[in-house]
């Protein structure tokens, strides 16, 4: 019997526990938990009479590690899904570790409070020694490897689609495709619209200081920073067309530069329409995305917070989206000494997900890839100690999870490569 414990109850966690319902013979016992109970009480109430598997709910504020481990201790999972927000995942990893149970997350850490002076040394040394400024990277929780084996616990990292499938589509092109990769192009378009003027597809907060941050991508060796939104590239994406990318520092880079063998470059690229752009640049001239306090009539707020609650809850954006995502890799490389290319990806449809799970893609898309990876850790398929990324494991049973669950993968072995 597979006990879970799920931290969160947003877009992408309700997609991820909808899913582990639908396998209901591996997700027997599910516990749903968040700073809002009433919102998992709704959920659960949902979901009791479509499935099998046993839900219950439960408070707790997974900033504070004393609540999260409580919860634990009282729950006792096998695995603890943290599907919050990526400022939680330490206080979470920690509580695993004392309470010696399997943890894995949808998004590396980052602080909320860039500031702080503890983290901002450690970020100041980092962006010196490694050449990238970016405020989310994987060092923190990779410090945990040496806890989580002798404790002989695994911790999954950045188990949605990017980072997530995307590097197990680079293990899959690795161990099927080719003897040597050179190099990585990872794409995200999403094509959908919302008929807004101005909204974000997942958590604004993370979402806009992810766009807003200088671009990097790892080349001969090191890594190359660039000014935010500085480099462009048209590219006919399958079910979507004709979309203008833009290159952006993304954390699976780091990982893939680290675990794939003599890989020369690695970039990430992801769409953005020029209205989106011109919103947030706005924003960001008048400090709105900012994370540093000011006081307003007497009270202290944080502008990107308040920011986010004036725009639209992603959780909400599912039933007025339409279009479709494409999310996938492209490979030049050496197979059998000869040059080759070849792509994989997927493609999702914004409205089929709103009906089968209430949701739109950018949230599907991460949520399948939680369960898929829980499934992985549950079944024993997937069983390494240690603080791991996706691309370290088997990626044929993980995909053919994807694949029945939905996000089955496309190829082509002739795609057009990124200049």
């Amino acid at each position: 019997m597979s006990r879970v414990l799920v931290i969160g109850c947003g877009g992408v966690a309700s997609v991820a526990i909808q899913k582990c319902c639908q396998a209901s013979e591996v997700f027997q016992e599910l516990c749903i938990a968040s700073r809002t109970k009433a919102k998992c009480d709704s959920l659960a109430e949902k979901l009791s009479k479509k499935t099998k598997t046993r839900i219950t709910t439960a408070q707790v504020d997974a900033d504070d590690v004393q609540q999260v481990i409580h919860l634990i201790n009282d729950y006792k999972p096998d695995l603890v899904m943290n599907i919050a927000l990526p400022y939680q995942d330490l206080t979470i990893m920690d509580a695993c570790l004392a309470c010696k149970v399997n943890y894995m997350d949808t998004a590396n850490y980052e602080p909320e409070d860039t500031d702080a002076p503890e983290w901002r040394a450690v970020y100041e040394k980092r962006c010196q020694e490694k050449g990238f400024s970016a405020y989310f990277d994987y060092s923190w929780q990779w410090n945990y490897r040496e806890k989580f084996e002798k404790a002989g616990l695994t911790a999954l990292l950045g188990c949605g689609f990017d980072p997530g499938v995307t590097q197990a589509y680079c293990a899959y092109a690795l161990k099927h495709e080719f003897d040597t990769i050179d190099t990585i192009d990872i794409l995200d378009c999403n094509g959908g619209d919302h008929g807004y003027p101005f909204a974000t597809n997942f958590n604004p907060e993370v979402n806009l200081r992810e766009v807003s941050a200088p671009g990097s991508y790892w080349e001969n060796g090191h890594w190359v920073e660039i000014p935010p939104m500085s480099i462009r590239r048209e590219y006919d994406f399958d079910s979507v067309g004709k979309k203008d990318m833009y290159l952006l520092h993304h954390e699976e880079i780091e990982s893939l530069a680290e675990n794939i063998p003599d890989v020369q470059r690695i970039r990430f690229f992801m769409t953005f329409g020029q209205s989106y752009l011109t919103h947030m640049k706005c924003l960001e001239n008048v400090g709105m995305l900012s994370t540093t306090p000011v006081l307003f009539e007497g009270k202290e707020i944080v502008p990107i917070k308040f920011l986010k609650a004036l725009l639209p809850d992603p959780a909400t954006l599912g039933e007025r989206t339409h279009g479709k995502t494409n999310i996938g890799c492209i490979f030049t490389g050496k197979k059998d000494g000869r040059k080759k290319i070849y792509s994989i990806y997927n493609v999702c449809d914004h409205q089929e997900c709103y009906q089968e799970v209430g949701s739109q893609a950018i949230s599907y898309t991460t949520g399948v890839p939680a369960m898929c990876g829980a499934l992985m850790l549950l079944s024993g398929k997937w069983n390494m100690t240690g603080v791991h990324t996706v691309e370290e494991f088997d990626p044929d049973p993980f995909l053919e999870a994807l694949c029945q669950y939905g996000l089955p993968y496309r190829e082509n072995h002739s795609p057009e490569i990124v200049d």
